[in-house]
């Protein structure tokens, strides 16, 4: 099949791709569902042939649909993708309940659970995902490509979900989100035995927006890092970029969040051409399985903490007390970001 249209090119290799064992377009009314019954994509034959270079196009997701509306998937497993999982790709209601997505947390590369591109009006509920690469990754394009598709991911709801990514992270926005990703709510969540909780992934040449992101109810269960955020995350579909398109990152809310055994609660990565902007942390509490200074993270961030929180958050976070009254200012563009751990 050929590339993507907001990617330009196919996600390991240059050109076509291949197809996947359910994929539609173009339709209306579309629904994948059972007694919980399972559709397996006899993933590890094509994780072989790709970690031995032996595939010459990208591989296809599970279950694609393209340019439809209306779209129910309930109530059955998926496992052992050969690449995503479920692709939802410029949809409209898009509506995932009660679906368990499976593949082996090591060696299944890219398994991602559901990953919305360019959708709009998205529910995801009462899944159980644990697999070899995102969870979740919320998506719109890639670089130019995605610009000049301009269809951007937004009105998304994401609740009442286990998952768990050893890998990558439980729900990722991006890297590819250059059409612009807004309105995104996720809650309700537990991430357990996860390398990341919660990540949001750019760089220079995607362009594009995040905004408008409340994550809350969220609990960590053993996670190596709750909250990240990077903007240098330099894969390029080819050269043909534009380095000085930089995102926009702001209005990110955190609220209600909880966690035991996490070595690094926040790793908030903004730059000079990227910062972060409006962020704000209320009721925050994260037991922390590493004693280090450095686990609340923070460059080029700006926004505020209300109430008390745990860890002590970064300098750049301006502090208000319960009622909304200014205790300190913050410093501005700070940095505390450290990758040894």
């Amino acid at each position: 099949m050929p590339p993507l249209p907001s990617y330009g090119a196919g996600r390991e290799h240059a050109g076509p791709r291949y197809g996947s064992l359910i994929h539609g377009q173009h339709l209306k009314d579309v629904v994948i569902t059972g007694h919980n019954g399972t559709i397996n994509g006899q993933g590890p034959a094509w994780w072989k042939k790709y970690k031995q270079k032996l595939l010459n196009y990208t591989r296809g997701p599970l279950v694609q649909i393209m340019w439809s509306s209306d779209i129910h998937i309930s109530n059955i497993t998926l496992r052992d993708s050969p690449f995503w999982t479920i692709h939802p790709y410029d949809c409209k209601n898009v509506f995932i309940t009660n679906v368990t997505i499976l593949a082996p947390v090591f060696g299944a590369p890219n398994t991602d659970g559901i990953d919305p591109d360019s959708c709009d009006n998205v529910v995801i509920e009462d899944c159980y995902i644990s697999v070899g690469d995102d969870g979740i990754a919320i998506k719109s394009g890639w670089d130019q490509y995605g610009v000049a598709y301009g269809r951007p991911s937004t009105n998304i709801l994401i609740r009442n979900l286990v998952v768990r990514s050893t890998v990558s992270a439980g729900v990722s926005i991006g890297s590819e989100m250059s059409g612009g990703v807004s309105n995104v709510t996720v809650e309700n969540v537990v991430v357990w035995s996860s390398r990341r909780a919660m990540r949001i992934k750019t760089a220079a040449g995607r362009g594009g927006y995040i905004q408008n992101i409340t994550y809350r109810n969220i609990t960590f269960d053993n996670v190596r890092v709750g909250f990240v955020v990077k903007t240098d995350y330099n894969e390029h579909p080819d050269e043909g970029y534009d380095p000085k398109a930089y995102p926009i990152l702001s209005n990110i809310n955190f609220i209600n969040i909880h966690g035991q055994g996490v070595r690094v609660p926040v790793r908030l990565h903004g730059s000079p051409e990227i910062p972060l902007r409006n962020l704000t942390f209320r009721d925050f509490s994260v037991g922390i399985s590493y004693k280090k200074k450095h686990i609340f993270q923070c460059s080029f961030v700006q926004g505020r903490v209300i109430g008390s929180i745990f860890p002590a958050p970064c300098e750049n976070l301006d502090l208000y007390d319960e009622q909304g009254n200014l205790i300190k200012r913050g410093v501005q563009n700070v940095t505390d970001i450290d990758y040894d751990f």
